[in-house]
């Protein structure tokens, strides 16, 4: 960790002519200026030009401690080594003994003491606040009560102040614990980013200071809190792309897996249920140990199902090197023709292949679509129609004359999400028309250049 990007140079070259008084701000033109008293005057023009040198000190301070964040940041690249060398920086250059930063909670609800640099040491709370002391120091250092009262000091959440060891305002703890150690004067300056404030760094030197240095000290604490506080956003903000991200990729999983259950087995325990139920109505278990048998199947199959619903589904088909889409599409109709008396229309086009990524995701929604219309159209007729669209891309319908789909999205399950999000992979357009007692029909077009995926509901 660096103490400077300059090793050569101060941050701050001090001028003991200029710092002559504690306001932080300089002040307007004096109305002495119109004075005709010669003294009055010299006076006044004295005031004027170390306000200005000021003014030009607090400029220079803030381009060497922009210089600084921007060294730091490159030799630190974590948040955690950019303050502690900023610490350690801000110690050395002013001359003091100690240099905390407090951060605020996510929630605004308290802060806490990050770290501090004491004397020529990097300490984090628990060295602090626990059994590893300092060797200067008897007892911890009572960082709860410094981080409530910077919490609850409200002058200070916008503003520096600047307390003397005995101030009334710290804490009662806070001054017997500086009368202790010897520590005079504290200086606490907010992390302003804008109108927010995130946290505050704190200053503290052993021996009393001039007017002057107390001035100088408190402007480069506002000069590196500054950089600091964008220093802190920033990492904040990458942090937090970083944890979106991890989110997106886990619920990208969760997704996943929740098609693959419900392309494979609930689809699977409802072909299974259909086809045992059919065989009792048939009277196949008449005698009593396969009727037994056949109910406990029934009943194993209908839980099973109900589970695997949680993540709703339809077998996924697979898609072969030698199996194209049409194959595919007779097969899946041939399958499903087995498990209803509803007649299934199957009218396709000679189809070229479109890889095997896309293939398995539009066999996938047809599959979807067509289990839905066995299940709960109630339909007299299913039709499964697939041409090509513009000699390169497909389109693929799946109709029925069934009742239609209820107007209540919540009670539409899994299936039209799982849909949607399979034609969003391959970039295609879904658009189901429904209405009351008018059938539903499922159309999917796809082509290499096919804009993102849109779902229409059509009543």
């Amino acid at each position: 960790m660096g103490a400077a990007a300059e090793q050569d140079a101060p941050i701050v070259e001090r001028n003991d002519a200029l710092c002559d008084a504690t306001d932080h701000e300089p002040c307007a033109a004096p109305p002495e200026l119109a004075s005709t008293d010669p003294a009055v005057l010299r006076s006044a023009l004295i005031r004027e030009s170390i306000e200005r040198r000021r003014a030009e000190c607090r400029a220079n301070t803030q381009t060497k401690v922009a210089r600084l964040a921007v060294d730091l940041l490159v030799r630190e690249p974590d948040i955690e080594g950019f303050f502690g060398a900023l610490s350690k920086t801000m110690v050395e250059e002013s001359e003091s003994h100690t240099c905390g930063v407090w951060l605020i909670d996510e929630d605004l609800r308290r802060c806490d003491l990050w770290m501090a640099y004491v004397k020529d040491r990097l300490y984090t709370p628990h060295h602090i606040v626990g059994t590893r002391l300092p060797k200067e120091m008897t007892r911890p250092f009572p960082a709860d009560a410094m981080a409530a009262h910077l919490f609850q000091h409200e002058a200070g959440w916008a503003n520096t102040v600047e307390y003397a060891a005995d101030d009334c305002r710290l804490p009662q703890v806070i001054r017997e614990f500086n009368c202790q150690h010897g520590l005079n004067e504290t200086v606490a300056t907010p992390l302003l980013l804008g109108s927010r404030t995130l946290g505050w760094m704190t200053v503290c030197s052993l021996q009393p200071s001039e007017p002057e240095s107390r001035w100088w000290r408190a402007i480069l604490s506002e000069a590196i809190a500054q950089q600091a506080a964008l220093a802190l956003h920033h990492s904040r903000l990458i942090d937090l792309h970083r944890r979106e991200e991890r989110r997106k990729g886990v619920l990208e999983e969760r997704n996943r897996l929740a098609r693959d259950i419900h392309d494979n087995l609930a689809q699977g325990f409802a072909a299974i249920l259909m086809q045992l139920q059919a065989a009792q109505r048939e009277g196949i278990g008449g005698l009593p140990t396969v009727a037994s048998k056949v109910e406990t199947a029934i009943d194993l199959a209908r839980q099973h199902l109900t589970e695997a619903r949680r993540s709703v589904g339809a077998l996924r088909p697979n898609v072969g090197n030698d199996e194209n889409v049409a194959i595919a599409l007779k097969r899946l109709a041939d399958l499903s023709q087995r498990t209803t008396d509803v007649p299934i229309d199957l009218v396709v086009d000679e189809l070229p292949r479109f890889g095997d990524g896309v293939e398995r995701e539009i066999l996938a929604i047809a599959q979807e679509a067509l289990a839905n219309a066995v299940r709960h159209s109630k339909a007299r007729r299913i039709t499964i129609k697939a041409s090509t669209a513009h000699s390169v891309g497909l389109r693929l319908s799946v109709a029925d004359d069934g009742r239609g789909i209820t107007s209540d999205r919540s009670a539409a399950g899994f299936g039209m999400t799982s849909m949607q999000e399979r034609a969003d992979r391959i970039g295609a357009s879904l658009t189901i028309v429904t209405a009351p007692r008018n059938g539903t029909e499922v159309v999917l077009a796809w082509d290499p250049s096919s804009l993102p995926t849109q779902i229409h509901v059509a009543h």
